[in-house]
């Protein structure tokens, strides 16, 4: 079934880099309702915020593991899903939508969190949209029990479907979500090695227009010379594609003020602007709350746009051994098989791709990242990632959970205290000492 040929204007890729080349940093929310006067105001709301901006349509929960019977259930009974089911809602319906609010300079992404895109990339593609996100890896062991062997195959088919798509006034643009592996607590050099790779296999099984992620950390500097040497890899890796790279605001636990929610959303604005990233994924001041309203996305698209305006791009930076230990880890899946997806496979069967904290049953979960002095994510234990001659590990490789739990609420505590919230820690700190 296809609904609609492809909507006429500018690519998504175009579109992000004619704004880049404004000095313009695009904003966008992490937006999806199944509602589809909801799902229009919002996406007519983002396209009027006073700011550059791009659309989205985030998928709901059945759609993304292919549960098509309890989506469709779920519609019929009036139900309110947690994204827009786009498989499964009435196709003049979302023609509709979609008439009313994409235009050339304004286009869709669909954001989905599947394993298995493969009907979620024939949908979009059945509605005229050309723009999505995810990655073998990415989208499998953070977020499903699949084998990665199968998503590997699930995610090559969906790139093939997504390829095939392309014509004179059309380029399908698909974004890593490698350089977001479980939102925190994983060192920077990893983040960057996966998202280059997914970035890669996307080249190899036809996607010539590429975004790569990189989901902000625990510390400003160290971001920075994450993205650098992301660029730097792509540069080397993939120069033949046309590519930006896309900003995460922090994905881990959020500050729980407003001011420190509007601060942390700030400063991933200012990190994005100091590197040179072309588009930012905005959190919302609701973030450790609840789901956002529309107006609350709205304002903090406004707010990033605004905080990242005049913020100049920084010049030389340290060194401090994230490029090296990306490239070895990359270097390293590329020796094992000149079938990357296969190769993937292999590097996580063997450890030497290895997520800290992750539970998929093809993660050798021997890796551990930790939050050292300064805020800074370093390695405490490796596994058998090929990172030997290139990292110092600390003599003490123990982590309490107190350890974690302090490490997972680092940010959310830097930020509220500046307005007037104590940390854990410091309650902790007063309740024992009204004990004593």
């Amino acid at each position: 079934m296809n609904v609609l040929a492809p909507r006429r204007g500018h690519s998504f890729g175009e579109v992000v880099a004619r704004h880049h080349a404004q000095g313009e940093l695009v904003v966008q929310p992490r937006m999806g309702f199944a509602d589809p006067g909801r799902m229009t105001r919002g996406l007519l709301a983002t396209r009027s915020a006073r700011a550059a901006t791009v659309g989205t349509i985030t998928i709901d929960s059945y759609t993304r593991v292919g549960d098509h019977e309890a989506a469709r259930a779920a519609l019929a009974a009036g139900a309110d899903l947690n994204g827009y089911p786009l498989v499964d809602h009435d196709p003049v319906t979302t023609a509709a939508l979609l008439d009313g609010v994409v235009t050339g300079d304004f286009p869709v992404q669909v954001r989905h969190g599947s394993a298995d895109p493969r009907r979620i990339v024939r949908a979009l593609l059945d509605f005229g949209l050309h723009a999505t996100e995810g990655g073998p890896v990415s989208y499998c062991l953070p977020y499903s029990r699949m084998p990665l062997s199968a998503a590997v195959d699930n995610w090559r088919r969906s790139c093939e479907t997504l390829a095939e798509a392309r014509g004179p006034e059309l380029e399908p643009h698909l974004e890593t979500f490698g350089g977001c592996m479980m939102g925190q607590l994983c060192p920077p050099a990893l983040l960057v090695a996966l998202s280059v790779l997914e970035g890669m296999f996307f080249w190899r099984h036809g996607i010539r227009c590429l975004s790569f992620s990189y989901a902000q950390q625990t510390h400003a500097g160290q971001d920075e010379e994450a993205v650098a040497a992301l660029q730097a890899l792509i540069r080397e890796y993939v120069p033949h594609a046309r590519t930006h790279v896309v900003i995460y605001g922090y994905m881990g636990v959020y500050p729980r003020t407003p001011g420190g929610a509007l601060e942390l959303i700030a400063e991933s604005a200012r990190l994005a602007a100091r590197t040179g990233a072309s588009r930012l994924i905005v959190k919302t001041t609701a973030e450790a709350h609840r789901l956002p309203t529309v107006a609350e996305n709205v304002t903090a698209l406004e707010h990033a746009a605004e905080a990242a305006r005049g913020v100049s791009r920084i010049g030389r930076l340290g060194d401090t051994g994230i490029h090296a230990q990306a490239k070895a880890l990359v270097d390293n899946v590329l020796s094992l098989d000149n079938d990357l997806g296969r190769a993937l496979v292999t590097a996580f069967a063997r450890g030497q791709l290895d997520v800290p904290f992750c539970l998929h049953p093809d993660n050798a979960g021997r890796a551990r990242g930790r939050l050292a002095d300064g805020g800074r994510l370093e390695w405490q234990r490796i596994g058998a990632m090929p990172l030997g001659d290139l990292v110092d590990l600390p003599g003490d490789r123990r982590m309490t959970s107190n350890d974690l739990l302090d490490a997972l609420r680092y940010v959310e505590r830097s930020f509220d205290e500046k307005y007037g919230l104590p940390g854990i820690e410091t309650v902790n700190r007063l309740t024992q000492g009204s004990r004593t």
